[in-house]
């Protein structure tokens, strides 16, 4: 009988323990650990309670939280994903999944999960902020901004709300709405940089170059470390021709530690262009360095060499010039053949014709006279044009590598024979 109920006991003990476990923990030695950053020490504890507690949410949540901070991802989500799974209803718990997701960018499964939390809790920002973010992605920029407007009519003196209005109406192409909401977002807080950025970039857009111009050396004032905003303002000068001024801005990222190719290419082209040559080769080198492909780098270098008086230097880099451009050539006149045929096929004859002779430039094929030819003999009956390509084709047959048959050859001439009988048939029988 002692047997019996020693046995009965500890059955009761094992089924109760889990749940008594849950209750009795306490979870602040855990937050300590994580407040202390021994996430190591967080992961066994919670890996220890686990172990007896396979059901315990809230430890699962932490356990997550401290893979967060020490392993890639993928073992942090799985915990979110359990505490979720145990305990549906826990608002922070979906909140987590729903940010993995996010991060990972798996926006469509983020956003059921987002927006069951924002209809639990439609003022949270922080649902908020995510679900707008996922709307953003989409394109669906008037359901952000009528979550926006919500906020905003919620605190009209927070400027944040502005400025994610502003910038969905800047996505939606509505320019001007978006100025006037970037420009009430300033009033509200004159130092916000980057509202600044994104109202110069639309001032810029709407060719209010000199107001955008303006706004940049404000801000560059609030925050001189902002590299960013040295970059925008260098790039405006440099679209207008400012080269001088394009160029000190340039040369200030430089200066910070910034060597991008971009930057030390448009800091040569800067000197070039205010004949400073021998500094725009030292830029100009080293951005050929870094990227060799950039026939606009190799030309300036061909460039200022040349007027430097160094010619072989000039010839190098203006072979390199030739050499990248050639397959690009090559490609272009293709498609210029190509689009010429499909205009020819489409009946747009005249302008089939301008494509052709386009191609003409840089092709050496023959036979696109010969194509031009007929265009003004057969669809457009214009005898005088027809009669200039025919007697071009022949005379470029005699000296193409191709081999024309000489029956052919003598049925153009016939041909042109005839035009210029039927344009002059006075001067013929003569």
């Amino acid at each position: 009988m002692k047997r019996f109920t020693l046995t009965l006991i500890s059955a009761l003990f094992v089924v109760l323990l889990p749940g008594y476990a849950q209750e009795n923990i306490d979870y602040s030695k855990i937050d300590i650990l994580l407040i202390r950053g021994d996430y190591k020490k967080a992961i066994d504890t919670c890996r220890q309670i686990l172990s007896v507690d396979t059901l315990n949410s809230e430890v699962y949540y932490k356990l997550g939280l401290a893979y967060q901070n020490l392993l890639p991802d993928d073992k942090s989500f799985d915990c979110f994903l359990r505490a979720a799974a145990i305990s549906p209803d826990n608002a922070q718990y979906t909140f987590m999944v729903a940010k993995s997701y996010f991060n990972k960018g798996k926006i469509n499964q983020a956003e059921p999960l987002l927006l069951k939390l924002c209809a639990i809790d439609s003022l949270n920002w922080q649902y908020a902020f995510y679900l707008t973010s996922v709307y953003m992605q989409k394109g669906r920029y008037d359901e952000s901004i009528e979550i926006y407007n919500r906020f905003s009519l919620q605190d009209s003196s927070n400027y944040v709300f502005l400025d994610k209005i502003g910038f969905a109406c800047l996505r939606k192409g509505e320019l001007e709405k978006a100025i006037d909401l970037y420009n009430r977002s300033l009033a509200l807080n004159n130092k916000n940089t980057n509202a600044i950025k994104n109202l110069s970039f639309l001032y810029s857009s709407t060719n209010n170059v000199d107001t955008a111009l303006q706004l940049l050396t404000k801000a560059i004032a609030i925050d001189s470390t902002d590299m960013d905003l040295y970059a925008r303002r260098a790039g405006i000068y440099y679209l207008v021709n400012f080269y001088s001024k394009a160029l000190n801005d340039y040369l200030k990222i430089l200066n910070s530690g910034d060597s991008a190719v971009l930057y030390l290419k448009r800091s040569g082209i800067g000197y070039s262009n205010t004949r400073k040559p021998k500094e725009a080769i030292r830029y100009l080198k080293l951005a050929y360095n870094k990227d060799s492909s950039d026939y606009e780098t190799a030309s300036y270098l061909g460039q200022n060499f040349y007027s430097l008086k160094d010619p072989k230097k000039s010839i190098y880099y203006y072979s390199k010039v030739l050499s990248i451009l050639s397959p690009l050539s090559k490609q272009i006149n293709v498609a210029l053949i190509m689009l010429a045929e499909s205009q020819k096929s489409g009946g747009f004859y005249k302008e089939a014709i301008d494509t052709y002779i386009d191609a003409m430039k840089t092709s050496s094929d023959v036979n696109l006279y010969m194509i031009v030819a007929n265009l003004y003999d057969d669809k457009l009956n214009d005898i005088p044009k027809a009669i200039y390509y025919y007697d071009l084709f022949l005379d470029k047959m005699t000296s193409s590598k191709s081999n024309f048959k000489s029956d052919y050859a003598e049925s153009i001439k016939k041909r042109l024979d005839f035009l210029k009988e039927k344009k002059n048939p006075a001067v013929n029988k003569n």
